[in-house]
């Protein structure tokens, strides 16, 4: 597998795609620090949100295969310049998150992230798992073995 940055504002849902990702029971708790998986990187929303520490997701962004930018389709706005893809040398992907809420607004979520420059774009309700599969499938690499095809 690839290995993904997932990076975006505090309660996007980064945290909670995470668990997804990794098969886990879904529970809300507020990332503290950058967290190393195997092929996930989970960062917290204030590296994003402030500029000091926005430098620091440009490095830890050398350590992954592909740069995740999400947004939650319940944003008012979004925090993405647009045209930034263009600053890393890796894949960057767009994420939608909370695509089911009440106020989601996922075709305007949508248009800001490729407005940022992602040609890619996932559509994510992680508490449902819609929108993982074809994520996982994304960042599988040739002789990947996912876990619903190893019976």
């Amino acid at each position: 597998m690839r290995k993904i940055i997932l990076m975006g504002r505090s309660e996007c849902g980064k945290t909670t795609l995470t668990q997804a990702l990794k098969g886990e029971h879904i529970q809300y708790h507020k990332t503290q620090y950058v967290n190393y998986f195997d092929v996930i990187i989970d960062t917290p929303g204030e590296y994003i949100q402030t500029k000091q520490l926005g430098y620091a997701l440009a490095l830890y962004a050398y350590e992954a295969d592909v740069v995740g930018l999400l947004l939650s389709a319940t944003e008012p706005y979004s925090l993405y310049p647009p045209n930034i893809t263009c600053m890393v040398n890796r894949e960057v992907v767009g994420i939608v998150t909370k695509i089911h809420e009440v106020n989601a607004d996922v075709e305007r979520a949508e248009r800001w992230l490729r407005l940022t420059g992602c040609k890619k774009i996932f559509f994510v309700d992680s508490k449902k798992q819609e929108g993982i599969a074809e994520l996982l499938e994304y960042l599988r690499e040739e002789g990947d073995v996912m876990p619903w095809e190893a019976f």
